[in-house]
């Protein structure tokens, strides 16, 4: 699982850093953000990418477990 570290970053950077790694076409990813606005669209293009995405969330970073 390829681990995407996009905390302290605004958008679009994590849904860029997303997309670059999932053009290795892996089954599952795992995407680190700190805002609610990178969760959200981290999450909607992941699932227009066919993936599934469960999001926990613990003291305000959220990580974003990513899989096929």
């Amino acid at each position: 699982m390829q681990i995407v570290d996009a905390r302290g970053l605004s958008c679009p950077e994590p849904v860029v850093m997303t997309r670059n790694a999932m053009a290795g076409k892996e089954p599952a990813y795992q995407v680190l953000v700190d805002t609610v606005a990178a969760k959200e669209n981290v999450t909607r293009f992941a699932k227009s990418q066919g993936y599934a995405v469960n999001v926990s969330e613990n003291n305000g970073e959220f990580t974003l477990d990513i899989t096929k």
